[in-house]
């Protein structure tokens, strides 16, 4: 979602008694298009962010402080020459367009008051952040530089004269509702309404344009031809209170969340509710500012989990790979060794048939005793050796593949029980919600061999100071079910281990897919409860479906028992238990029970 031209002006509304009159203390570029201002006023300290990305571009104030590079950016380099110690005395909005203007006073070289103008466009792909000499309209410089190779209206470079970007000839906001349907009417009568608001009317973003025709009660897709004047008439009053009356509208800001399984990523911010978002989850804040910075920052923060996730992902699977590689060798050695064992009985044949033998026999036929019907079979001989030695080299192939099956299988057993293990660790990668969570994983690779101590200097560093300040451990998911019974989940193999051996009591019900990686859950019980009841369980079940790689699949099998029942073998790898005692069910849980149950989160 970008940051448009109306939801700006409540942005810049209330950002404008803040920041005018505070002084600039220190600037920093932590990022190659975004730069920080920190701020100071009696008082208060603040930080102003102003990013000039393709996807992001934005200003807002923020607490987060990103690390910098150790040499400044030429570009940090001359905003801090020219502005830090200088005072903010204005911001602006050009008009209805998503140009912001931040005019600083502050002594030039010579020593005079002077005002510079930080010049934020924002324009997708095309943004920027420009320091202009309003006195002479020069450009002192820019985050982005370019010259007429890549652009004919104008030239971003140091000395340059400074030119507005190239107007978008749209209609400015039009108050006459007879002149604004004419306006209207003016386009093709084929096109959709929403494209035609973008296309004809400053300040209308795709989005903006979508609530317009919903508050319209119109529908998304309809065409201009559709629509009477009556439904026009509720377009424009619709207009009208959003470009019209901006300035009498009271910002009630929002934040909404994605739905399903990305739950925790923001979808969008807007400075009122927005009827196109109705039935996502929302999130009010006391200022659109904390709507703006919230939802930019937790997308960051997502992003960067995502970038984790596809790194640990990759470091499980390439492990998985080369334990499935082994697994396949083990495999067909076992299959080989296995032809081998018919040799035995050839040898003992051989042994009761040795008066039948004569020296220089190629091979001999002789009665199986051991068939019920003493077929014949033919026994391949070396006529270098005697009969006995025959024997005899028929028992030492079956001695040797014996023994192969011998050692070959717990190395076999060992690299499907290593890839049953890979398998949960990829399910917790893929169910982890937030860094606490990849950081126990991480460290869980590492514990077990799987990542080198000195693979990532920088993630190991970071975990050993942020291990001096606390440890933090994940806690686990807790649910309600339709009885009102608590319901916990374990996220990840650490904390299944946690949730099983230290907080869940031997009296309390355990839950797991049978034979399927996936989370452990545990349904508290009190003393003289054995079991809970019915709608628990079948809500524990599905709970514990939804978390495993069984998600989606219909009559899966579910095994609880009590904690006291389970056991975990010596040397076994975290979340790795075993148990004889248990019950069993078949459950295919319906997508809406699952919606409620993860409504119920605590």
């Amino acid at each position: 979602m970008a940051l448009d031209s109306i939801t700006l002006y409540h942005l810049l509304k209330e950002l404008e008694p803040v920041l005018v009159g505070t002084r600039i203390d220190k600037i920093q570029q932590p990022e190659k298009e975004e730069v920080h201002l920190l701020l100071r006023s009696p008082g208060k300290n603040l930080r102003l962010l102003l990013n000039a990305g393709s996807t992001s571009a934005r200003l807002h104030l923020t607490e987060q402080n990103k690390k910098n590079p150790v040499s400044p950016p030429m570009f940090c380099m001359i905003l801090r020459k020219h502005l830090e110690g200088g005072k903010i005395i204005g911001i602006s909005q050009s008009g209805l367009e998503r140009i912001i203007t931040l005019t600083v006073q502050n002594y030039n070289e010579r020593g005079d008051l002077q005002d510079y103008q930080l010049i934020l466009e924002i324009m997708g792909k095309h943004s920027n952040l420009i320091l202009v000499d309003p006195q002479t309209n020069i450009i002192l410089d820019g985050i982005r530089r370019y010259s007429h190779l890549l652009s004919r209206h104008r030239e971003v470079l140091p000395g340059r004269l400074y030119i507005s970007p190239p107007s978008q000839h749209k209609a400015e906001a039009v108050s006459d509702e007879q002149k604004w349907m004419s306006v209207i009417l003016g386009y093709p009568l084929d096109r959709k309404v929403c494209d035609v608001l973008v296309n004809l009317f400053d300040g209308i973003s795709p989005e903006l344009a979508k609530e317009l025709v919903l508050r319209a009660c119109l529908e998304l897709d309809v065409l201009l031809d559709n629509c009477g004047q009556i439904d026009l008439s509720r377009l424009f009053q619709a207009y009208s209170f959003f470009l019209l009356a901006k300035q009498d509208t009271a910002a009630d800001p929002c934040v909404y969340y994605q739905s399903g399984r990305d739950k925790n990523m923001p979808a969008a911010f807007t400075f009122i509710p927005y009827v196109q978002y109705e039935g996502l989850k929302l999130q009010k804040t006391p200022f659109l500012n904390d709507a703006v910075d919230l939802y930019y920052t937790q997308r960051m923060t997502s992003r960067k989990n995502e970038s984790k996730k596809g790194s640990l992902r990759k470091v499980v699977q390439d492990h998985f790979v080369h334990t499935s590689k082994k697994d396949v060798i083990y495999c067909d050695t076992i299959a080989k060794a296995q032809k081998g064992l018919e040799y035995q009985k050839l040898g003992e044949l051989l042994t009761a048939n040795l008066y039948q033998l004569s020296p220089g026999m190629k091979e001999v036929t002789v009665e199986d005793y051991t068939d019920p019907d003493y077929k014949p079979v033919t026994i391949a001989l070396d006529s270098n050796l005697t009969g006995i030695d025959n024997a005899q080299r028929y028992y030492k192939t079956y001695n040797k593949a014996k023994a192969t099956i011998r050692k070959t299988e717990p190395l076999q057993e060992a690299a499907q029980e290593e890839m049953n293990y890979l398998q949960t660790l990829a399910l917790s990668i893929d169910q982890a919600e937030d860094d606490i969570e990849l950081n126990e994983i991480y460290q869980e690779l590492i514990d077990q061999g799987y990542i080198s101590k000195k693979q990532d200097k920088h993630v190991t560093k970071k975990k050993q100071s942020a291990g001096k300040e606390q440890n933090s451990f994940s806690q686990p998911h807790v649910y309600l079910s339709r009885s009102g019974k608590t319901i916990l989940v374990g996220r990840n193999n650490k904390q299944n281990d946690r949730l099983t051996w230290r907080e869940a009591r031997p009296s309390d019900l355990w839950l797991h897919v049978k034979n399927i990686p996936g989370s452990h859950v545990i349904v508290p019980l009190t003393e003289d409860e054995e079991f809970p009841d019915d709608n628990t369980l079948l809500d524990a079940a599905a709970l514990a479906i939804y978390f495993s790689q069984a998600r989606g699949s219909t009559h899966v099998p579910v095994d609880y028992t009590h904690v006291r029942q389970i056991k975990k073998p010596r040397g076994a790898k975290p979340g790795m238990v075993v148990y004889e005692q248990n019950w069993s069910l078949l459950l295919t849980p319906e997508p809406d029970a699952i919606e409620r149950l993860l409504a119920t989160e605590q």
